[in-house]
């Protein structure tokens, strides 16, 4: 396999800035910043991502404030409980999105979130004891307990609440093939966990979280 150093070559011949664009972005949080994040940010979080997906963010950021009145601080205890007329009522609420399949999708995603941090003391206590290299089950874990929380959604969601994750971006796909890695862009079970295996030595070898190492993968394609 290609050595990091190689990777960050590339990236710095197309960006002599790397280390100021990277010094940009928050680094993940670490454990104990994961475990002391409340439950009702996790899901609002997600929430956030399930509403991106396929939308303008900038609208979504636009009514933010909206959302959080309209979702009572997305409490997801409370909201676990909503029946179909509050699911109907929310769909008409001008202050947020009006996307039933989404709202809906939230109502499964708090029980989840209410589910996970019952059996393990906490959402966010659940989140920092998953191991970093297997970001591929974790993603597995969402989708099949949560909604709409698969794919890059996913992926978005655990990068934007610091978690160290990785992000198989068009960029980022096209730089695995260059490598070798993968023949194609990474969409199938067993091209993603080839990337996921790649960006976790690629992190051991080089001392940087997965989150930087999938960046400078992007920026080495140009």
């Amino acid at each position: 396999m290609t050595s990091f150093d190689t990777v960050r070559a590339r990236a710095l011949q197309h960006h002599p800035d790397l280390d100021e664009r990277l010094a940009a972005h928050p680094a993940p949080k670490s454990a104990d910043e994961l475990r002391s994040v409340p439950d009702d940010r996790w899901l609002a979080r997600m929430t956030r991502c399930v509403f991106q997906a396929g939308f303008v963010w900038k609208v979504i950021e636009a009514k933010w404030d909206g959302f959080e009145a309209a979702f009572e601080g997305f409490d997801p205890n409370r909201i676990s409980f909503w029946s179909d007329d509050d699911i109907a009522r929310l769909a008409s609420d001008e202050r947020i999105v009006r996307n039933g399949q989404k709202i809906t999708a939230t109502v499964e995603n708090a029980r989840m979130v209410a589910d996970l941090s019952a059996e393990h003391g906490g959402f966010g206590t659940f989140m920092a004891n998953w191991p970093t290299d297997d970001q591929a089950g974790l993603l597995a874990l969402l989708k099949a307990r949560g909604s709409r929380v698969s794919g890059m959604t996913g992926q978005y969601f655990l990068r934007f609440s610091g978690w160290d994750a990785w992000i198989l971006s068009g960029d980022v796909g096209a730089a695995l093939v260059r490598e070798g890695i993968v023949d194609k862009p990474p969409t199938s079970k067993s091209a993603i966990a080839k990337s996921a295996a790649a960006i976790a030595a690629w992190a051991k070898e080089s001392g940087r979280s997965q989150s930087e190492v999938s960046r400078i993968l992007a920026l080495s394609v140009g």
